[in-house]
């Protein structure tokens, strides 16, 4: 005679599939009244966790962007990021212009008044394109780009950080 635990080595393990390979019925079930179970118990859980990532990923955006996260609403949109660099070279014109830099001089405050129309100009250009078709968007959004980095080059002269 065999030893009892060869018999029972030749037994299938038992799994959730049925002899076709296709969950029982009763085996669904089951899972439905533990799913009906378990499931409020970990919404909050879940809920709380989407919470966290979406805090984390807002603050990822707005690092990326360099901008408040509570401001992060005002620069959204496929233009966001153009907005958001006018908003700051905006920011560092008017402490130039205010003459609380050391290195404000008559051509740096003649340069921030001259500056600020361009970039009104560059922001109304940005809602247009927002509008555009995608080749068409990336060439004017590209423009745009081009013309903050040379407005952002001068900028950085009047400071006195060269490039």
């Amino acid at each position: 005679m065999r030893p009892r635990a060869s018999r029972r080595s030749r037994r299938p393990p038992r799994t959730s599939a049925g002899p076709s390979g296709r969950p029982t019925p009763a085996r669904a079930k089951r899972m439905i009244g533990v799913g009906k179970a378990v499931a409020p118990l970990l919404v909050p859980y879940a809920i709380a966790g989407a919470g966290v990532a979406r805090e984390r990923w807002d603050l990822h955006k707005a690092r990326r962007l360099g901008v408040p996260p509570d401001q992060l609403g005002r620069y959204t949109g496929r233009g966001g990021t153009l907005h958001a660099r006018i908003s700051r070279i905006a920011e560092a014109l008017d402490e130039l212009e205010s003459g609380q830099d050391v290195r404000a001089t008559g051509a740096a405050r003649r340069f921030a008044q001259d500056t600020r129309p361009r970039l009104a100009d560059l922001a109304v250009a940005i809602r247009a394109a927002e509008q555009m078709p995608g080749a068409r968007r990336r060439t004017a959004f590209r423009a745009v780009s081009g013309e903050l980095d040379r407005v952002e080059i001068e900028l950085l002269d009047h400071l006195g950080i060269r490039g």
